[in-house]
């Protein structure tokens, strides 16, 4: 599998979109400040994905996500998430 997926920042808020063939182990890498891109930013949240048979169909998502109409999407998608924050635990 290929996944396509979207964090945010627990420091600024800020998201980040990416790709990979192992999903946990790429968290562990964005957690643990191991991506140049993401480690100045943690902690992360992971807060969308997307899992692919192929390759290039989660490339191609990765990049349609990172255009214009792709992060219009992102916010339709996303609006409740976005407008009242992750859900709460409760007790």
């Amino acid at each position: 599998m290929f996944y396509v997926y979207i964090l945010r920042s627990e420091s600024d808020s800020g998201f980040y979109i990416g790709y990979s063939s192992n999903l946990r182990v790429r968290l562990w890498q964005h957690q643990d400040g191991r991506s140049r891109a993401t480690s100045y930013r943690g902690p992360w949240r992971l807060i969308y994905y997307e899992a692919y048979l192929h390759q290039a169909d989660a490339l191609g998502r990765e990049n349609y996500l990172k255009s214009g109409a792709g992060r219009r999407f992102l916010k339709a998608q996303l609006r409740h998430f976005l407008a009242e924050g992750p859900p709460r635990q409760t007790e």
